[in-house]
Parts: C-alpha cells; structure tokens; sequence
C-alpha cells in the first residue's frame, strides 16, 4: 500500500501534466498506476476508512420482530413443544399455514437458545466409561469367557469355561459343561 505523502505527491505529479495538455491516463501509465486508482485516491473518505468495514446490509426479506415472536409463540405452543422444527414445518404445511422456513425456525429457536432439546423424552445425559483395572501383579485380576465347543451333533454344543490372569494372560483354571448354568 502506497503511503498517503507519496499519494498525494503523485496526484499532483497527475494534475501538472494533465493541465500541460497530456491525458490524465497517459501520465497514470507512466506512474504505474491505474486511472481507477487515481479516482480513488481523489475521494477523500478512502483515504483513511476501508470502506468495506463501513458496509451494513440488512436483507430486504429479513424477519420482522413480529415474525419472530410469532415463531416463538407457535413452536413454544402446547401443540408444538415437544417437536422440532422438523416436525412442526410439516404439520403447518399440511394444514395450509406457512409462518417460517424449517431453518427460519432453527434460527429463531437458536437465537432465543430454547433449541437445545425439544423432544418428549428425557435430555440426555453422560455417561462415564466404567474405571479401568489394571494389574501390576500376577493374581490380581482374573477375568473369565464362556466359549461354545461343536459337537458331532448339530446344534448341540458343549461350554467352555475359561479363567484367566489379566497381568500374565495365563490360564489358572477351565471346566467343560453339558449345559450353561450359573452354577
């Protein structure tokens, strides 16, 4: 970016020869610079302000407070508080009535932050993972399996039942059954 001394230093550089005869896009040619940019740099606001953060545009089809409230009035209705916007849209739709767009109505809803759970059921809550174990010894922890053995007829099985040490992996004890049983 070109320095506002040397700007204006330019400028007049511009005016001296365009007031000797020679065209204003000529001498900008010899500068380097573009006309565009001399018409620029003549304005006085863009000297200082970047006019794109001046810039405030509200669209033409932006919701009216009173849309807004009526969004909010029906999705917190007794009808429609237990639905999501998902839900509600459609139901509207089918009955000729049209407040919102589905997203419109995410929008609102966020805005107002009533969007965070809107179902009948219960709010979900977090679970912990159960607490590891860990061994730092043989015989601490044991831990045991159930595995199905194939016999030569089909569909019946015999059932394994391994215990084994988690710190050496070795087996400590096995049984074989005809039948699983807790006993």
């Amino acid at each position: 970016m070109i320095p506002l001394a040397e700007r204006e230093q330019w400028l007049e550089y511009v005016d001296e020869a365009v007031s000797l005869g020679a065209r204003k896009s000529k001498a900008a040619e010899i500068l380097g610079i573009n006309v565009r940019t001399l018409q620029r740099w003549r304005k006085p606001e863009t000297l200082s302000v970047d006019g794109r953060t001046q810039r405030t545009f509200t669209p033409s089809h932006k919701l009216s407070d009173e849309e807004r409230a009526e969004i909010l009035a029906m999705a917190n209705s007794d009808e429609f508080k237990d639905c999501t916007p998902h839900q509600i849209v459609p139901i509207l739709a089918e009955r000729g009535q049209y407040i919102a767009s589905e997203s419109s109505f995410y929008r609102v809803l966020s805005a107002a932050n009533q969007l965070s759970h809107r179902h009948a059921s219960r709010t979900p809550r977090s679970r912990n993972k159960p607490k590891a174990l860990t061994a730092t010894a043989p015989n601490q922890i044991y831990t045991w399996d159930i595995t199905y053995l194939a016999t030569q007829v089909k569909g019946q099985f015999f059932y394994l039942y391994l215990f084994m040490d988690i710190f050496s992996r070795k087996i400590v004890g096995w049984q074989v059954y005809q039948e699983e049983s807790s006993q």
